[in-house]
């Protein structure tokens, strides 16, 4: 088998073939599927690693001290020759993964051949292909849970053990110091016990994604921010716990935890920093200094992590196992949310590339997983429900350009075809309005006579006949876009159907079944926010970037009227469905890529919806769409950040970014453009000259399936994958 390890006295990684772990008694064999790099602990080895002798010995007193007594007691020839021979070993990394259990030893009855299990321990839950887990260094993945998600098990047993120090109470305020891997559960834990959280962090990206996830505010420790943010939730009596969960050499972390906390406040140190405590501020204020070891109790002692003594319940209600256990029941139950750590995964072959790209700040990561090949991976991903993303199979047919003018028919003339389509239509050079169609005669005649039709008809078969027409607008209710859309398809029309394009995966196979029949590609979907102008400045300005991005888009959608048709979610899907595509659409565009994951939670009846898109380059999306929000604040406010950059538009009506330079718009008028007239022009221009479509098939196909997805995974309660099917 395969195993990543590390000589601590060249820094060398490597993937070495070593040889099968036995299956001993008291413990499994289990194959990994995912297992998880500590971008804290693992990247500190190895940057040691790569340290001069020197350089070594001042990153570790205590080995120092260790060595020093060595040669007191034997010598420095034997003392030597002992730290020589350690130091030019291979040591395994990694201490956190997500497995199969491919044997069972003996005394094990709690779980068999075939299960999936979180593993934990930096000598059993190693990044190599199989790995010996003994009885109280795992735990069950209960049903439901993504294996990569389980594979945060070790490092949020970490996090949990250090917030049950702190002994959080309903209502408190707490400040979390360092917003890695382990300070963003740490907030996440804090919030679903009730706790209010502050964040301090260097890394603005950091605090972003702190406050995504549920902290009141984050911002760098060395600003007066924090500070205000404190005294204002607190009315300026401090914080009444501090966790430490940053490393490094400064004293910051530790002078900063005694500004800001409160009197006789406790103060966690959960990460590897600098504690030379200042001996007056933490007297003056009596502050309770407490250690957070590690996953909990149990932890280094062999009893319990080698033989399997558990310690009673009544005595010690949370060890090790305990704690893995719950932390798995969290992520299962969406009380916490790993997905948006995720910023890169990796295949396991290409560990030792993933690990210089971390050290050398190529790859910037709050959370790293590697992927393992053979059957443990694919039986894990296979359990995860997935949503197919059709290829598009077309042999197209030669392109003919119109005439001009272009003549248009319309398939439906509501509120939104007359109030941001038509109006836009009417006014345009080189463009009939030739024939509209609607199910009632008056709504057609009032269409014709408004914008100026040639015709107005109920006959839609007439439409599809005429020869002389050359787009089909489908502008319906959106049960019926996808059939209509197929039927012009398949008469040789271009087609710009309103979102969605379809509401299961079987309308929109069909659409694509009528694509490769009839040859004819030429579609557009109605995501006009891409072509806002104000939108695409703000991208244009933003620039290309390197790295993963992360982007939050907060759509206040607000509560529809009594009797609005969109509430007939049995016939017409659910609101998401019918207008999430319009915000997917922004999101992959802005990220140049189409989503391949998508997770989804929502409140209680599905009225508030968090969802949260992955991109192929670790890219992440979260859309809040909610109908609660108050009528007054603005309807869409978007951000993303990437490569020290960060891109704001407020609404339609200002748009900023930050870099170098920063570049803010002015204001634009009360009405906001939100691209419909600007989408309609690259239609008819792609109409008349036959020119390839604005945006591709396969994008409005990705975005399709991503919006149907959201509605799997929310019955399913999992990530959904996005398969792509050739």
């Amino acid at each position: 088998m395969k195993q990543v390890v590390q000589n601590y006295k060249s820094g060398e990684l490597a993937v070495l073939d070593v040889p099968v772990p036995g299956c001993k008694p008291g413990g499994v064999l289990v194959r990994s599927a995912f297992s998880l790099i500590s971008t804290g602990t693992e990247l500190m080895k190895v940057s040691e690693a790569g340290m001069s002798m020197l350089g070594k010995a001042r990153s570790r007193p205590d080995q120092v001290a260790k060595v020093m007594q060595s040669v007191a007691t034997n010598g420095v020839p034997a003392t030597y020759r002992k730290v020589m021979g350690k130091l030019d070993s291979y040591t395994p990394l990694g201490y956190s993964l997500c497995g199969v259990v491919e044997q069972v030893g003996t005394g094990i009855d709690d779980v068999k051949v075939g299960d999936l299990v979180a593993c934990a321990g930096n000598e059993h839950a190693l990044h190599a292909e199989l790995n010996w887990v003994p009885k109280n260094l795992y735990a069950p993945v209960p049903d439901g849970l993504a294996p990569r998600h389980a594979a945060f098990g070790t490092v949020g047993s970490i996090a949990m053990q250090g917030v049950r120090q702190g002994e959080p109470q309903l209502g408190e305020v707490a400040l979390v110091i360092g917003l890695g891997l382990i300070g963003q559960l740490v907030v996440q834990l804090l919030t679903a016990s009730g706790v209010r959280v502050v964040g301090a962090d260097p890394d603005p990206a950091r605090c972003e994604l702190a406050e995504r996830l549920g902290a009141a505010a984050c911002g760098d420790p060395a600003s007066a921010g924090v500070e205000a943010t404190v005294a204002e939730l607190t009315d300026g009596h401090g914080v009444d716990q501090v966790y430490l969960a940053a490393g490094g050499g400064s004293n910051q972390p530790v002078e900063l935890a005694a500004r800001l906390c409160r009197d006789r406040g406790r103060v966690v140190d959960i990460g590897k920093c600098r504690l030379d405590l200042p001996w007056n501020a933490y007297y003056e204020k009596e502050l309770d200094v407490r250690f957070s070891r590690s996953y909990g109790p149990g932890r280094y002692d062999p009893e319990y992590e080698l033989e399997g003594r558990d310690y009673p319940i009544g005595y010690v209600r949370w060890t090790e196992r305990r704690n893995l256990a719950c932390f798995l029941d969290l992520l299962a139950r969406g009380s916490v949310d790993v997905e948006p750590l995720v910023s890169h995964i990796a295949d396991f072959d290409d560990a030792v590339e993933t690990y210089q790209r971390l050290k050398d700040g190529d790859l910037k990561a709050v959370a790293v997983l590697f992927r393992y090949p053979e059957q443990a991976a694919e039986k894990a991903e296979a359990e995860a429900p997935a949503v197919a993303v059709p290829a598009v199979n077309v042999k197209r047919s030669p392109a003919r350009a119109a005439k001009t003018p272009v003549r248009l028919a319309f398939v439906g003339a509501g509120n939104y075809a007359t109030s941001m389509l038509l109006p836009h239509l009417a006014q345009r050079e080189g463009v009939e309005l030739s024939t509209v169609v609607t199910t009632t005669a008056l709504s057609a005649a009032n269409a014709q006579r408004k914008f100026g039709f040639t015709e107005a008809t109920t006959d839609l078969d007439a439409v599809l006949g005429d020869k002389s027409i050359d787009a089909v607008f489908v502008v319906t209710r959106h049960s019926s876009h996808a059939e209509l859309t197929r039927q012009a398809l398949l008469a040789g029309k271009t087609v710009f159907v309103e979102k969605p394009l379809a509401l299961t995966e079987d309308e929109l196979a069909g659409v694509l079944a009528a694509v490769e029949e009839s040859g004819n590609d030429r579609l557009q979907v109605g995501f006009n926010r891409r072509f806002a102008p104000l939108l695409q400045e703000a991208k244009n300005r933003f620039g290309a970037r390197t790295g993963p991005a992360n982007l939050r888009y907060l759509v206040n959608a607000g509560r529809l009227q009594h009797g609005s048709w969109y509430l007939q979610q049995g016939t017409e899907g659910s609101r998401f469905a019918g207008e999430g595509g319009h915000f997917i659409d922004t999101a992959s565009w802005l990220l140049d890529a189409d989503p391949v994951s998508v997770y989804a939670t929502a409140t209680s009846g599905n009225e508030d919806l968090q969802v949260l898109l992955r991109y192929p380059d670790g890219s992440s999306a979260t859309i809040s769409y909610v109908t609660t929000g108050p009528s007054g604040f603005p309807k869409e406010t978007l951000d993303l950040v990437a490569d020290g950059r960060a891109l704001r538009l407020d609404d339609f009506v200002r748009a900023s970014v930050y870099g170098r330079k920063k570049w803010v718009s002015s204001r634009l008028p009360k009405a906001r453009d939100k691209g419909q007239n600007a989408e309609l022009a690259a239609f008819i221009k792609a109409v008349r000259t036959g020119d390839p479509m604005p945006v591709p098939l396969e994008s409005l196909v990705a975005t399709t399936a991503a919006t149907l997805a959201v509605q799997a995974g929310l019955a399913g309660g999992a990530p959904v994958t996005l398969a792509r099917t050739r």
